[in-house]
């Protein structure tokens, strides 16, 4: 059974048999359907049930000739309504299953930051080669089995003024740099160095999470596992109808990238408030919006 079905309130589902019948139910009633016919004849399919607001499983399999369903996998999921990216996005064939793994270069994290495709009968649609980056609207969302609140750090309105024109300014100098600019990557380099002396003095007397607002950082041995420290923009509690448990859904800003979080209220520590912080690891999940061009 997939390990993140806890994160959408899914905890006491805990033998084969629960889960059969679970599938049997989205398959029975689902809330939306989606398919993409493959040359052989079949047809990817990929089935969705929402459990509570913004948040369900996907069952994904192949119909054949004959109209019979052959399961493939399934997974849960958060689903966001904001638009978190414009970058290009490469999509890549996962090796274990049929589901697929995106990748999109965003210069707020200053990584590769790779994700689950949500939406992968819209990709196939597309009919695009992989590792051929994809003009896309980017949503992302993340199930976490674990995390805490912290307070928040404070704010002033000509602190976040600066703050907002050092990061564009350094996201230019990472776009040039990407491009071989010899000056940006000198520039960057004094920057990094720089900001190492000021945390080395500040670490003397000052709280780590004083220092450090926010992260964003690969976690485990799982390519789309990430751990976060991110401020609270909005939250909410839903109940799962199936199951009666709680969940948290957290609207997360992260190094200026704004994401979805769903997390089982039993597994977060804290009460989550607008302004506070939540820090814990997430499975990281993406919509892709793909643009034709």
């Amino acid at each position: 059974m997939h390990r993140f079905l806890r994160a959408i309130g899914f905890n006491n589902i805990t033998t084969q048999q629960e889960m059969k019948k679970l599938l049997g139910i989205i398959m029975d009633k689902p809330s939306w359907t989606k398919k993409v016919k493959y040359s052989n004849g079949n047809i990817y399919t990929e089935i969705t049930k929402e459990f509570a607001a913004h948040t369900g499983i996907t069952i994904r399999g192949e119909y054949d000739k004959l109209g019979f369903f052959h399961l493939e996998h399934y997974f849960p999921y958060c689903e966001s309504m904001l638009v978190t990216s414009h970058e290009d996005v490469t999509i890549n064939h996962r090796v274990d299953t049929s589901a697929f793994t995106g990748m999109c270069d965003d210069y707020r994290l200053g990584i590769s930051m790779i994700f689950y495709l949500q939406n992968a009968v819209d990709y196939l649609h597309l009919a695009c080669p992989e590792n051929t980056p994809c003009k896309a609207k980017l949503s992302l969302s993340g199930l976490s089995l674990s995390g805490i609140i912290i307070l928040g750090t404070e704010q002033n309105k000509d602190a976040q003024e600066k703050r907002n024109l050092r990061t564009h300014i350094r996201n230019q100098l990472i776009a040039k740099a990407k491009n071989g600019d010899q000056d940006a990557i000198d520039s960057l380099t004094v920057d990094e160095i720089d900001l190492s002396t000021r945390i080395n003095k500040r670490i003397k007397t000052e709280d780590l999470y004083s220092i450090v607002e926010t992260s964003f950082i690969p976690y485990g041995s799982e390519s789309d596992n990430y751990s976060i420290l991110g401020t609270i923009l909005n939250w909410s509690r839903a109940n799962n109808p199936y199951t009666n448990e709680n969940i948290y859904e957290l609207l997360i800003n992260c190094n200026d990238v704004v994401m979805n979080i769903s997390i089982n209220s039993k597994d977060l520590v804290g009460e989550p408030m607008v302004g506070r912080r939540f820090k814990g690891t997430i499975w990281m999940q993406g919509h892709a919006g793909f643009l034709r061009i």
